[in-house]
């Protein structure tokens, strides 16, 4: 071994002292080369061919005056050389009709030994439907899209619906989107009995054959109407329509009071306008203002809804109720609470409260509370945060607990169930809202049962968020949306958007490179976290993050209060679904129910929405589209909605745009919130809701919209 190094390194030292290298000089002549790439369609990968897909192959010779290739194949297909021989050049791929491998070589004329091969892999089409589970209320109809898999396989589809077995008594497929069909529920079945698939109008075998390439949606049918609680906070009873009972507490400049709802009705708009998505017009009987809503109804019955009285102009959500017989033992409830103080300057409340009780009645006792008042974390409320909680709470008879806090300050709430159960996933919540606003802030907002699996250190923390914030600056509204990751060791990072008043921040990307000041820590076994939050780290000089509370439900879930600024921002993380980090356009087509959720000031004109969107559309839109109808204060009948093309884009982490022309010019962010499906990581996802956010330097009073399927 020692003689053949040194001979080596004496045959390499002769070689540079004669000067007798090829090429001259020492110098090697760089290798001739052949590569072979797919130039048509732009940006296919040779992993995911789908069967009779026809691609166009360029080979590019490189250190040769001598282009001319011969090419040939070896697997499934057909090759076609382009003739005359182009430069360079060229030669069309036609993939067979079922999944394989095929190699494509590309063999220099001039030195056989120099080749370019080019390995494809033809894969089977996969189509999903969305929404694939779901409950549809009686003589509703529901919107269903396909996507099919790749993403640049043609987006045509044979569908199919049956109910028990047999045909659906009504279904149609859109005459104009193949990827958009329409199912009535008219049948007469139960839990799951309603099965309906598209398939891609190049499978002949369909879901038959090979089901795993098939997602199928199954359709639950349900009573249309159901015991709601509203995000106006009350309750109400609707049968077929009509509004039969209920109770609603309202809080006014005049006062709290708590009038019975004695009637009213919801009245759909016409069952022919293909964008309806249930929407229609939701009227509730009190004697007082707000009393008419616009609403969008998505299949289970829950409502995004919009005041459409003239007397003002608010929006919220109903859903349907859980029972009230899970409110019941040692409960825990992560809460978020929004407001204004008796000056009429913005508060926040976030915090704990564990309630122990047969559900009728009970104490709280261990709780905490932070709040900022008008940008002061140390206020009237709460000395040095954060306090102590305690109270007591008792049922009112009507559907609605009345809540006592008697430390650290007294105060006193009401609350409705909203919607949830036991299961950590979807956690019982609770509406709850002010009583004594002459005395204490006037506020409202949400109670969520904390997940008790969960030890609440750093190392709990652990995954993908989406956290939508909103609050005032001065008299315009400030709101932000933030996709993160909490590493489980204290640090945080990701990207977000923000609309101060007009002022916008763009995917902006933190922390710095190099830099660690976007952390959070726990503070305790009672889900009390510290979190870094917006600044701007791309400037200069840098704009330092801005502290946040946050008081955990569960895992990456909880309600976040800014604790020094004046515009006390406010409101929730959420974890995003399984998919983040790998997630696309072609899985957030569907039929969203959209409403403004919290405005930070009177001056923001909430909406309403339907919102349609398709992938690889056909007509005058023939990428992502996006169709639907917007509600508003200036147009309570709607007005159409329509974007550019393409309408929208989403990124690998789940933020994206949305692009509208109509009914005005309008650019929003998005981030995606649930998914479902999400086989193979990410491949075949479902998108079910997401955020958005006006990022127009126009629209000072921008607020966050929150869109579900």
């Amino acid at each position: 071994m020692i003689r053949r190094i040194g001979f080596a390194a004496a045959l390499f030292s002769l070689a540079l002292a004669s000067g007798c290298a090829k090429g001259g000089n020492g110098v090697i002549p760089p290798a001739v080369t052949v590569d072979v790439a797919i130039t048509s369609p732009n940006n296919v990968s040779s992993n995911a061919i789908y069967p009779t897909q026809s691609l166009t192959l360029t080979a590019t010779v490189s250190n040769s005056v001598s282009t001319a290739v011969s090419w040939s194949l070896s697997g499934p297909g057909t090759l076609t050389p382009v003739t005359p021989a182009t430069t360079p050049a060229t030669a069309t791929y036609v993939a067979p009709g079922a999944a394989g491998a095929a190699t494509i070589t590309a063999t220099l004329v001039s030195n056989t030994a120099i080749t370019g091969p080019l390995a494809l892999s033809v894969i089977d089409i996969t189509t999903e439907v969305t929404p694939a589970t779901l409950s549809v209320g009686n003589g509703l109809t529901q919107q269903f899209t396909a996507v099919a898999v790749p993403d640049d396989a043609p987006q045509t589809f044979n569908w199919t619906c049956t109910a028990n077995g047999a045909s659906c008594a009504s279904f149609v497929q859109d005459p104009n989107v193949s990827g958009l069909a329409y199912y009535k529920a008219q049948d007469n079945c139960g839990s799951n009995c309603v099965q309906i698939a598209a398939t891609s109008t190049i499978d002949s075998s369909g879901c038959l054959t090979t089901p795993k390439n098939c997602t199928t949606a199954r359709v639950s049918l349900v009573p249309s109407s159901s015991t709601n609680a509203t995000a106006v906070v009350g309750t109400f009873t609707a049968s077929n329509g009509s509004i039969t009972s209920g109770v609603e507490d309202e809080l006014t400049s005049t006062g709290w009071a708590q009038p019975s709802i004695t009637g009213g009705s919801y009245v759909p708009i016409s069952a022919s306008d293909p964008n309806s998505n249930n929407a229609g017009t939701l009227t509730l009987t009190t004697g007082a203002f707000p009393n008419r809503f616009q609403v969008v109804i998505n299949s289970a019955g829950s409502i995004q809804m919009i005041e459409s009285d003239g007397h003002g102009a608010g929006s919220g959500t109903a859903q349907v109720s859980a029972v009230s017989s899970i409110f019941k033992g040692s409960q825990t409830f992560a809460f978020g609470f929004t407001g204004v103080d008796s000056s009429g300057k913005r508060v926040g409340y976030v915090g704990v409260l564990p309630m122990t009780g047969n559900g009728t009645s009970g104490t709280i006792t261990g709780g905490q509370i932070d709040v900022n008042d008008n940008g002061n974390s140390s206020n009237g409320i709460c000395g040095t945060a954060p306090c102590a909680v305690t109270g007591s709470y008792l049922s009112n008879g009507n559907g609605s607990w009345h809540l006592a806090l008697s430390s650290p300050v007294t105060m006193n709430f009401d609350f409705f169930i909203s919607s949830g159960s036991a299961n950590k996933a979807t956690p019982l919540t609770f509406y709850a809202i002010s009583t004594d606003p002459s005395v204490n802030p006037a506020v409202s907002g949400t109670m969520v049962l904390q997940d008790s699996t969960q030890t609440y250190n750093n190392a709990d923390f652990n995954g993908n968020s989406v956290s939508a914030l909103t609050g005032v600056s001065g008299a315009n509204a400030n709101v932000a949306l933030i996709v993160g990751t909490t590493d489980g060791n204290g640090a945080f990072s990701g990207q977000f958007d923000q609309n101060n008043a007009g002022s916008i921040l763009s995917d902006i990307a933190f922390p710095a490179a190099g830099s660690n000041n976007y952390i959070y820590a726990a503070s305790g076994a009672i889900g009390r976290y510290t979190f870094q939050m917006l600044g701007d780290p791309t400037a200069s000089p840098v704009v330092a993050p801005l502290p946040f509370v946050l008081y955990a439900s569960g895992q990456n879930r909880g309600f976040l209060l800014d604790q020094s600024s004046a515009s006390v921002m406010t409101g929730t993380m959420s974890p995003q679904g399984k998919g983040s980090g790998n997630l696309a356009a072609s899985e957030l087509p569907g039929t969203y129910a959209g409403a403004t959720t919290c405005s930070a000031t009177a001056a923001v004109d909430p909406i309403a929405a339907n919102l349609l969107l398709t992938f690889a559309n056909a007509g005058a839109c023939t990428a992502e589209c996006v169709n639907g109808t917007i509600y508003d204060s200036a147009n309570p009948s709607g007005v159409t909605a329509t974007g550019a093309n393409p309408s929208y884009a989403i990124q690998v982490n789940g933020n994206g745009t949305i692009a509208l022309t109509a009914p005005s010019a309008q650019n929003f962010v998005i981030y995606a919130v649930d998914t479902s499906g999400c086989a193979n990581q990410g491949v075949v996802c479902t998108i079910q809701d997401f955020l958005m956010m006006d990022v127009d330097k126009t629209n000072l009073n921008p607020s966050i919209i929150f869109a579900q399927q």
